[in-house]
């Protein structure tokens, strides 16, 4: 073998085009498409090869090429047209934010994340949680909201999937190609790229900081892959939920306290912080730290300053899904830190602690702990979260416990097939785009052709076939299939077959392979010539997920079987591309997790805005999009004790709806070939979902309700020098030490009630009188709390008045009464509770003190 060396030739880009360059290193065009077709136009074939990454692809194009294009007066005039919507964007002032929230232009919100799927040329996301994060972002740009993102970059990303001739997944990891990323370094005053440091036991670890321009938005990334640390802390952020425990909370200590570092370096001073889901949760610690060592502020003060600014989002529905680390972790990691918070070992440790477990240290629960503000991203899962979580609030109604909710969305153009788009650009509004969170604007979809919306949606199916085609084809030559099994891909998939679309993670409370449950069954709906069926599969289960890996194995077993071969496809190494494509080109999505598990889902979301019908369980966002003219729900909202049965009931009700609806309603067609149910179907699911689940409806939603909530907070901390929360928390620790002298004798004569009379809607006085101790009555609120008897002699569906103070009948003893009225006949309970009164509580159980009545 000979020596040689590597010459690399960069094209020079011509000034005419040297925005081709800003651009490129903007996401923006990730969810512009007529700048995409600037890149397309110049080199189809280069594009395409290389993964459409338009900062690799000025990099390799030829200079023949490009120079060709400047004397295109019609490139350049479509050049000229995206350069200028490019600028004005980014110059824009009058945007959503600024309107509404004219005053707050000075505030920032800093946004955690473990990861972030912006787009497929930058692979440090797994799922939906980084997609959800991508998308929050654009939409903050697009909003104008003052917003700087945090995570950490992982230049082996997640991993790459093969499936091989066995069926069995394959985790592939391979180190991204920094220079051609739309990646750059942050530097600092000195022109030297920013590095920060986080002390980890006997050592200090180093990260490098890079930046990506979203938009109007940056996002902050820490690498650690630094010469001045060890190999091993080399590699400590190089692959997303990668190694073992120690590896994971090494990460999550870079992105919670390293993260508040970068800021701090940057000089850039938020005055909210969202931690979304529970991996940034020492960041809470490191913003309490800063105020205690540089303020000089005991450390329940400064955690209610931090509590004003911090927002909490959950999205874990189940209570395995927490981070949680042993207590020896714990103290390696923490034990020089805690001092610096000015806290006991114990002190420290509770703010983890979740009742009931006692040997752990519980990252959901130390957000919860830290966050004035915190929410689940569904209505349903917020519920889920209140019931996860009521331990933390021992004695407070679930519905009242302080964990409220906004439901994701989507990125609406970041999702949305160009295709569909010009049909929107023709017949809606010429202003749809700015108004897209708006449920008004849709309603203009009745205005384009069935026919028109028919061909558009079979344009697209008929390209999403032709590309999965060649991913097969690659699946098939990488496991050394013959060149029969190769060439047979070419006839695969029948773009006049119904297509059910299926991909996301696969764990395995998403049941993949439900729709097998009963083999016979649906083979027999696949294989009707009249009406046929297929399947389309995609997904990735985490390397360390045996039985998301047994899933995978099964269906790609079933994808081979007589019956179903050629009907049923997997698809390996499901990515953003894969998902862009599904998501435009399957008639219907198929969703089926175990309810009620599923957060969220926003892969529904996704299919909406281009038209496609979902086929969904009624578990997360479903439960809120689905009005039954919109789509179709698998079974009901039974909540199962028993898995086998729930499965069952769930797999029937899959059968018999695509049996007795989705099928013919598919196949029944007007004399134009038009199947006019169904696009009345999919033009009901675009209008019903698209403004609704966007996130910019998702993003004005934490603006209104969280953000500028913390800001006001922030602003009244700041012009107080922080006496506004040295008094809220002085007044807590006294309500607090005082709270066992809290008593309620309730009136010996109203407990009589039950016996008496009233007509319905006669007015009932009802007494109480409280014991306050050294408390006094405006420290506190009386409430009657009455409703309905249960079956488990508890009161449901309560109504809660205030009781008023009648009369002091003592020192510490107190009268309380209120009238309520019955308008129902039947039999109600009633009792009365004492809660904590503050007028700057961030909600009634802020202080998490309640006394009941009892015997």
């Amino acid at each position: 073998m000979y020596l040689f060396g590597k010459i690399t030739v960069t094209a020079v880009i011509p000034n005419e085009l040297s925005k081709l360059k800003d651009i490129a290193f903007n996401l923006w065009w990730s969810w512009n498409s007529d700048a995409i077709d600037l890149y397309r136009e110049i080199d189809l074939a280069l594009w395409e090869k290389l993964g459409k990454n338009p900062v690799r692809f000025l990099k390799e194009v030829s200079q023949k090429k490009l120079e060709a294009k400047v004397n295109d007066p019609d490139y350049m005039q479509k050049y000229e047209d995206v350069v200028k919507k490019y600028e004005s964007y980014m110059e824009e002032t009058d945007t959503w934010f600024n309107r509404n929230f004219p005053d707050k232009k000075d505030h920032m919100v800093a946004y955690f994340s473990a990861e972030y799927g912006l787009n497929e040329v930058l692979p440090v996301y797994s799922g939906g949680l980084g997609v959800l994060s991508g998308d929050h972002c654009k939409s903050a740009s697009d909003l104008g909201i003052p917003f700087t993102a945090i995570g950490l970059f992982y230049k082996q990303g997640y991993f790459s999937q093969h499936i091989n001739g066995d069926g069995w997944q394959e985790t592939i990891f391979t180190d991204l190609n920094t220079s051609n990323l739309p990646v750059k370094p942050t530097l600092d005053q000195d022109g030297n790229q920013l590095t920060i440091e986080v002390e980890l036991p006997g050592r200090i670890v180093f990260a490098r900081v890079w930046h990506v321009q979203i938009g109007r938005i940056k996002l902050y990334l820490m690498d650690t892959d630094h010469e001045h640390n060890s190999h091993h802390d080399r590699a400590l952020t190089s692959r997303l939920y990668g190694g073992d425990q120690e590896t994971r909370i090494q990460q999550e200590i870079f992105l919670g306290i390293g993260g508040s570092r970068v800021l701090d370096a940057l000089g850039i001073k938020p005055t909210v912080f969202h931690m979304n889901e529970g991996h940034s949760s020492f960041l809470g610690l490191e913003l309490i730290r800063k105020l205690v060592q540089n303020e000089k502020l005991p450390f329940n003060q400064a955690k209610e300053v931090i509590a004003s600014s911090v927002v909490f989002t959950t999205h874990t529905p189940v209570p395995a899904g927490n981070d949680v680390f042993p207590l020896d972790m714990i103290d390696r990691y923490f034990s020089h830190y805690w001092p610096s918070l000015g806290v006991s070992r114990h002190e420290f440790l509770d703010l983890g602690l979740k009742i009931g477990d006692h040997q752990n240290f519980n990252m959901t629960v130390l957000a919860l702990s830290l966050s004035g503000q915190k929410n689940g991203v569904s209505e349903l899962h917020g519920a889920v979260s209140r019931n996860i979580f009521k331990n933390v609030w021992p004695g407070i109604p679930e519905k009242e416990i302080p964990i409220g909710h906004v439901t994701n969305g989507i990125h609406t153009l970041t999702w949305l097939s160009p295709t569909i788009k010009y049909l929107y650009d023709k017949h809606l509004d010429n202003d749809w785009q700015e108004k897209l969170y708006d449920r008004n604007t849709w309603d203009k979809v009745d205005d384009i052709p069935d026919e028109d919306l028919w061909k558009s949606h079979c344009v697209l199916k008929t390209k999403m076939i032709g590309f999965l085609r060649e991913k097969i084809k690659e699946q098939r030559i990488a496991n050394n299939e013959s060149i029969e099994k190769v060439k047979e891909v070419d006839t695969l998939l029948d773009s006049n077959a119904l297509t059910i679309g299926f991909a996301r993670r696969f764990a395995t409370y998403k049941r993949a392979n439900l729709i097998f449950r009963d083999v016979a069954r649906i083979q027999k709906i696949l294989n009707n010539p009249q009406r046929p069926v297929q399947i389309i599969f995609a997904g990735k289960a985490h390397p360390a997920d045996g039985p998301a890996h047994e899933i995978i194995k099964h269906i790609n077993d079933i994808s081979k079987q007589e019956g179903f071969h050629g009907k049923v496809i997997l698809i390996e190494n499901y990515n953003m591309t894969i998902a862009r494509n599904l998501v435009q080109g399957v008639d219907i999505w198929l969703n089926n997790p175990r309810r009620p598990l599923e957060a969220s889902g926003t892969s529904g979301q996704k299919v909406c805005i281009n038209g496609i019908i979902n086929f969904s369980v009624l578990d997360g966002w479903w439960c809120e999009g689905y009005n039954r003219k919109n789509g179709w729900a698998i079974g009901d909202e039974t909540l199962y004790d028993n898995e086998y049965h729930q499965d069952n009931a769930d797999s029937e009700s899959i059968y018999n709806t695509l049996e007795k609806q989705i099928v013919p309603a598919f196949f029944e067609r007007n004399d134009k070939g038009i199947p006019e149910k169904w696009v009345e179907i999919m033009k009901e699911s675009i209008k019903s979902n698209t403004g609704l689940f966007s996130t910019h409806r998702m993003v004005q939603d934490y603006t209104n309700k969280y953000y500028i909530t913390s800001m006001n907070r922030v602003e009244k901390q700041i012009s107080s020098n922080f006496k506004y929360a040295s008094e809220l928390s002085n007044w807590k620790q006294h309500v607090e030490k005082e709270w066992p002298q809290v008593d309620i004798i309730p009136d010996k004569e109203v407990t009589q009630l039950n016996n008496k009379n009233f007509i319905s809607g006669e007015t009932i006085p009802i007494h109480a009188t409280v014991k306050l101790g050294s408390l006094e009555p405006s420290n506190i609120k009386v409430q009657v709390y009455y409703g309905d008897i249960g079956n488990e002699n508890a009161i449901e569906n309560p109504h809660i008045v205030d009781m008023q103070l009648e009369e002091k009948i003592s020192d510490n003893t107190y009268r309380y009464t209120a009238k309520i009225t019955l308008y129902e006949g039947g039999e109600y309970g009633y009792t009365f509770r004492v809660i904590p009164s503050h007028p700057d509580l961030m909600s009634p159980f802020d202080l998490p003190l309640i006394r009941w009545a009892v015997q």
